[in-house]
């Protein structure tokens, strides 16, 4: 399928946060109770409609064990949006988000847009951070905050959704370069496609891609 735009995202934070969750969740629409730990990197794609224009997003969702912090530091590179996830029951994968947004400074184009997700809001019995801890924390460093639950799908499509919105305004402020190899963002084909959520079988259109 075309598209009018290429949004390259990076999910990011401590093992076992329910980052491939969240991404089985926004590309499936299910969840999977037992996941193995992710080595290296996993990849997930999905077709949606922004202001009109059809988006694709290249999510790729990157392995949290340090062993792979080297390998996972790559796909820093080139990225437009981010998703930094925090387990709201295990207060130390809060407390490491000062070190992977020191990674994503060292590593990331200035442009990155991230927003901080504490995910597992379904454990809510169990939970150790604060929805106020975890929205002072993203105020403090100039990031946009969400609770979610891949579980229950709660503000997953959200999430992801209010994260490309946020950088296909920026493309339309001029705040951000296309032409720039680094900026996580593709000018899509010029074959494009009416894309209806609700309807796989979408019908093609010729046209320019802007």
């Amino acid at each position: 399928m075309s598209f009018h735009y290429l949004f390259k995202f990076i999910i990011i934070g401590d093992s076992a946060v329910g980052k491939s969750c969240l991404l089985l969740q926004f590309t499936d629409n299910r969840f999977q109770t037992t996941h193995d730990l992710t080595v290296g990197v996993e990849f997930g794609a999905r077709l949606v409609k922004i202001d009109n224009k059809n988006i694709k997003l290249q999510i790729w969702d990157t392995a949290g064990q340090e062993t792979f912090r080297s390998i996972t530091r790559n796909y820093y590179r080139g990225a437009a949006g981010a998703l930094l996830v925090y387990d709201i029951t295990r207060r130390e994968t809060f407390e490491h988000l000062t070190s992977w947004l020191e990674d994503t400074t060292n590593n990331s184009n200035p442009n990155l847009n991230i927003l901080l997700v504490g995910n597992k809001s379904d454990l809510e019995e169990n939970r150790a951070v604060s929805f106020e801890e975890g929205l002072n924390f993203a105020k403090e460093n100039g990031m946009r905050f969400i609770e979610t639950s891949a579980k229950t799908a709660l503000n997953v499509e959200k999430a992801f959704m209010e994260t490309a919105e946020a950088i296909y305004q920026n493309i339309k402020n001029g705040e951000i370069s296309v032409d720039n190899e680094n900026s996580g963002i593709k000018i899509g084909t010029t074959e494009i496609y009416e894309y209806d959520s609700d309807n796989e079988n979408s019908k093609e259109k010729s046209g320019g891609c802007c």
